[in-house]
């Protein structure tokens, strides 16, 4: 039978891709006593890292940031599904954990959450009986999901019917506010006044405050972001006060929650809206853990302008490969692919080369690029001296564009120093 310990500091082994082929199972509370060193070749490639002082930055800076806001975190755990990491996050001060799906919340579970927001609709009979299964096993534990429409309000209402006797509690819902052509969440004002008003009159559900998530409308304009952020959220405040007014909330603590990664600054100033009861801000990025070093680098660039900060989030994750053939001018070919690293938003950023065993990683020229990907090859083109020069059996670290599709193609990630030396470990439960 697995225990918490075996979730949380798990043994990892040669099963498990990157780990040392002629290694003992480790712990990963032992992974730092081992004395690997990914510059020196002790793991084998591809590998993707986290870098331990960029990662303890960030988990600090979002939490300063949200409380500078007067709103707390609720940070989204499909990013990583990590156990170890969503314990971190909950250790500086999170509120709660959101995720995505009914089967993603047993991690947060695992990691020590008591407050969980399912950041979707759940219509299905099976994931209704899993929430309640889940209220039943873990005494204290709360949990919110979305509704937008009142076709889900009604299967909810039928589940609900047909389970009276096993359901220990009405399900708590958000309400949530969407814009058209996206994906979720209510169209119009007056069709989300006509679902509040039904989810207030329902016997199976308890409506505990607004929703909403405005990061596909983000851009990195900050003029363009602004005017899109104040749009939608003066219209989720708006239908916030008439659910008030209307004595729609079924709550003594109204919750009102948005925020992805990449304009969480111009969103948070509106999740505190001035109510007939207590307002609880929740913002759900989860990206910001280790940032990355292309479409958050860039959106996250311009919340740092506005901000006036020059300290902000800072990229912790890389994916280390080995250059395996030179076969034509300009052109070499790593050992890594699409089954290691994200290309759903655009290809990985050559960041630094290695080119002896141990030797300390030299800054890339910016005219390296990563053009196309296979399974398991990367095709690394350049112009130049430095490229000439790469060898096959160098090094080459890659920076990704979004790490939530990293992340789900790794079991384990080592947690390296400045020197990339290992010094603790992660695994993930997708």
């Amino acid at each position: 039978m697995t225990t918490l310990q075996d979730l949380l500091d798990p043994q990892i082994d040669r099963s498990f891709k990157g780990f040392p082929h002629n290694s003992a199972p480790v712990r990963r509370s032992d992974m730092g006593k081992q004395g690997w060193n990914v510059l020196r070749g002790d793991l084998p490639l591809p590998l993707a890292i986290v870098k331990q002082s960029a990662m303890k930055h960030n988990l600090g800076w979002m939490q300063r940031f949200a409380k500078g806001q007067g709103v707390d975190m609720a940070p989204h755990g499909k990013t990583t599904m990590s156990p170890q990491l969503l314990q971190r996050q909950l250790d500086e001060g999170a509120w709660g954990l959101t995720f995505a799906t009914v089967a993603q919340m047993r991690a947060g579970i695992t990691a020590g959450a008591k407050r969980l927001i399912i950041a979707n609709q759940v219509v299905n009979a099976v994931d209704l009986s899993g929430i309640q299964g889940m209220l039943r096993e873990y005494p204290g534990l709360r949990i919110v999901f979305l509704v937008d429409s009142l076709a889900q309000l009604a299967l909810i209402e039928a589940w609900s019917k047909a389970n009276a006797a096993s359901a220990i509690s009405a399900f708590e819902v958000l309400m949530e506010i969407g814009v058209m052509g996206a994906r979720t969440g209510v169209r119009t004002d007056a069709d989300a006044m006509t679902l509040a008003a039904a989810i207030h009159a329902s016997p199976a559900c308890r409506l505990v405050g607004i929703e909403t998530y405005e990061g596909q409308g983000a851009t990195g304009n900050s003029d363009n972001d602004k005017a899109y952020a104040d749009t939608l959220m003066q219209r989720v405040c708006g239908i916030a006060l008439a659910c008030d007014q209307q004595g729609f909330f079924d709550s003594d603590e109204v919750l009102m929650t948005a925020g992805g990664s990449g304009i969480f600054d111009l969103v948070s100033g509106w999740l505190t809206p001035k109510l007939s009861r207590p307002v609880r801000g929740l913002l759900r990025s989860g990206c910001y853990v280790t940032h990355d070093h292309g479409n958050y680098k860039r959106l996250v660039g311009s919340v740092n302008t506005r901000l006036h900060d020059t300290n902000g989030l800072k990229p912790a994750i890389e994916v280390w490969a080995t250059v395996q053939s030179c076969p034509e001018p300009g052109l070499a070919i790593l050992a890594v692919g699409r089954r290691d690293l994200s290309y759903d938003l655009e290809m990985p950023i050559p960041l630094s080369s290695v080119n002896a065993p141990g030797a300390a990683p030299a800054a890339v020229p910016a005219d390296w690029k990563i053009t196309a990907l296979n399974d398991q090859h990367a095709y690394l083109r350049g112009e130049g001296p430095a490229h000439a020069a790469l060898k096959v059996g160098d090094l080459v670290a890659l920076g990704i564009s979004h790490p939530c599709t990293t992340f789900d193609k790794w079991r384990w990630m080592p947690v390296v120093d400045d020197n990339y030396k290992v010094c603790d470990a992660l695994v993930t439960c997708f």
